[in-house]
């Protein structure tokens, strides 16, 4: 009968040693390194340019909020800005929700 099973020859070679775990370290930190240059450093600069630009605003600046209010700042306080979106309404938001300082002379062209 051994012309239908063949012997099991691969019994007597020895046992395969574990695989390297180089391989995929080298890889983790391939990702690792990828991430932080196209997800990690891009937002960092991001962060970074919104604060220089917060801390550089200044009483009569024209500024569009996160919410799309665009107006002129009349008080700057520790948190807050008061902005004027029309001749006597003022509202008050955080300094945070600034999204973009506007040139000079915006909002009266519009």
């Amino acid at each position: 009968m051994d012309f239908f099973i063949s012997s099991a020859y691969a019994q007597a070679a020895g046992a395969a040693g574990q695989p390297s775990p180089w391989p995929s370290l080298i890889m983790f930190g391939a990702v690792f390194v990828a991430m932080y240059f196209f997800m990690l450093r891009p937002q960092m600069k991001r962060a970074k340019e919104q604060r220089t630009m917060i801390d550089a605003l200044a009483k009569g600046d024209e500024v569009v909020t996160n919410g799309g209010i665009a107006g002129r700042i009349t008080d700057i306080g520790d948190s807050f800005l008061g902005i004027e979106i029309t001749q006597g309404v003022t509202v008050k938001v955080q300094k945070q929700a600034v999204s973009m300082v506007l040139p000079k002379g915006t909002l009266k062209s519009s």
